[in-house]
């Protein structure tokens, strides 16, 4: 038998590929003047936010006390700019994915309103960096005092995953109350790729909050955790079921993680799942399941 000819066959799949069935819900249409969000610009504005947050630690080495003013001044002017920009392509990209707009609309790039939007959020997040330094600086602390290991505060913001992680999720969770779309979450699984450590931009996250070593932890979005809260690596926070509408489909947006009060410890590799509450001061062991709440000041080990 003989084989079809190389290009019949290119011509076939690329034809198969491009089939209008095999691409719902798998192809954001692109528009002239709709802007899509940047991964390498999301890297940039990560990169100038650690600057800020972390000076002498990220960004330019050589800034001292008498340069500081000048050089977050630079960061911020940049970051104000390129935080319109990406907000604003967020926001034209959930815009384009309205189910029945008129993609003969006025293009995104041409809307005065949704740039207005992407300007006036962008300085809101931009009003909340000293909030969030503040949060960060307790988690420094956080990870500093839970790890005998630690020579220094700068050992930790420079080396530790968790305040990677961290400075990404309190950006990330800011635009999120902000009801920034994609962004984010784009900003989180950034993290996640550089750390290993999965926190939905959605949790509520308290101060003095670290994780040790980090590697494998998940933060499901509907979690809230409170202060002086500890979690060691492949520590899984998540979702017990998922209730199903009348079509059998998930039904978004209810409450289904765990609530985890102040000052609770959470061993490697367990996994707390649902929505219950582990109450303060609680101690929860490694290598185990917990799907019941847990009363203050309890501890939970698998017996071996």
């Amino acid at each position: 038998m003989s084989q079809p000819e190389p290009t019949h066959t290119l011509t076939r799949t690329v034809e198969a590929l491009s089939d209008p069935e095999s691409l719902r819900g798998l192809f954001h249409q692109h528009h002239e003047g709709n802007p899509l969000p940047s991964g390498k610009t999301l890297e940039e504005i990560i990169d100038i936010s650690r600057a800020i947050l972390f000076p002498g630690y990220y960004g330019v080495p050589s800034v001292n006390i008498h340069t500081i003013q000048f050089q977050i001044g630079v960061y911020v002017e940049r970051l104000r700019r390129l935080l319109t920009e990406q907000i604003h392509a967020g926001l034209c990209f959930a815009s384009n994915n309205t189910p029945g707009k008129d993609m003969s609309a006025t293009p995104c790039a041409d809307d005065a309103s949704l740039r207005a939007t992407a300007e006036a959020t962008a300085m809101k997040l931009i009003a909340r960096l000293p909030e969030i330094r503040r949060l960060l600086a307790t988690d420094v602390v956080a990870a500093y005092n839970g790890d005998p290991a630690a020579d220094s505060y700068g050992e930790i913001i420079s080396c530790y995953p968790v305040i990677k992680a961290l400075s990404n999720y309190r950006l990330a969770h800011e635009l999120y109350a902000l009801k920034v779309p994609l962004i984010p979450r784009m900003l989180t699984e950034m993290a996640h790729s550089e750390t290993g450590i999965d926190i939905h931009p959605a949790a509520q996250i308290g101060s003095h909050f670290t994780i040790d070593h980090g590697t494998g932890v998940v933060i499901g979005a509907t979690c809230i955790i409170g202060n002086h809260v500890k979690l060691y690596q492949g520590v899984t926070l998540g979702a017990k079921s998922f209730p199903l509408d009348d079509n059998g489909n998930p039904i978004k947006g209810i409450p289904r993680h765990p609530i985890l009060q102040d000052h609770v410890i959470v061993y490697s590799n367990a996994t707390i799942l649902g929505r219950i509450t582990i109450g303060e001061g609680c101690v929860v062991g490694a290598n185990i399941w917990v799907t019941e709440d847990m009363e203050p000041r309890t501890k939970k080990y698998k017996k071996g």
